[in-house]
């Protein structure tokens, strides 16, 4: 068998949810058939590179700093991009296998609606076209050179979040599996990936969040006891 490059997997961190991150980090190792290679946008590697003002809207440290990836991998191969309030459940290697060298950037094309208010933490709930799609991403990092510093430091959070830095025909889509909007969307049998987008149990005021015992599990899983 000859080796292969390993799947390559880039978590958004928030200094709120750093133990969202281990958990996340823990279930995607835990249930993949072949090596992954996970990395964090922190902002405190980023210095030099990202230096946007945080806006009033934006609600994760990660908001804008996911879409340097493509830079961070020298734009070369494919690398996945992922929020930290996730949970999967599936092998990430069935995602990985989804790449198509037709596209861009491959994502869960979401139809989701919602108003404008509030969700975890007091966070804003912004509104806008093709809403929580860059919350998994599949890029073609070689096609994604309009991602540049500059590009990512100064182009408004709806041009980045809508896409308008590729063409529409360059955005391929994943199955929905792939990023289940968990309390918006019914949670189907053969989700992949949770996605606890109104806030997940880490949060004191999201305790009850729909599927919040399966992240719960996911934790104590993660403090096993050293055998006498």
């Amino acid at each position: 068998m000859q080796p292969s490059d390993p799947i390559k997997v880039f978590i958004g961190f928030d200094s709120r949810e750093d133990v969202a991150v281990n958990v996340l980090t823990d279930s995607i190792q835990a249930r993949a058939s072949k090596p992954v290679q996970i990395g964090q946008v922190r902002l405190t590697q980023l210095e030099g590179v990202y230096h946007r003002s945080k806006h009033p809207l934006q609600s994760t440290e990660f908001s804008f700093s996911r879409f340097l990836v493509p830079w961070i991998c020298g734009y070369q191969g494919w690398a996945i991009f992922m929020d930290a309030d996730m949970l999967c459940q599936g092998d990430i290697t069935e995602l990985w296998d989804l790449r198509d060298e037709r596209y861009a950037v491959q994502v869960v094309q979401h139809n989701h609606h919602c108003s404008s208010g509030r969700k975890f933490q007091g966070m804003p709930q912004s509104p806008y076209r093709r809403k929580n799609w860059s919350s998994v991403m599949l890029f073609n990092c070689a096609r994604c050179k309009a991602l540049s510093p500059h590009d990512v430091n100064s182009a408004s959070g709806l041009e980045l979040h809508q896409f308008t830095w590729t063409k529409t025909e360059e955005i391929g889509a994943l199955p929905p599996q792939w990023n289940v909007l968990v309390g918006v969307q019914e949670v189907p049998a053969d989700a992949r990936l949770l996605h606890y987008t109104l806030g997940g149990p880490w949060f004191d005021d999201c305790r009850s969040m729909p599927r919040s015992e399966l992240w719960e599990t996911a934790r104590q899983a993660l403090n096993h006891p050293l055998p006498l």
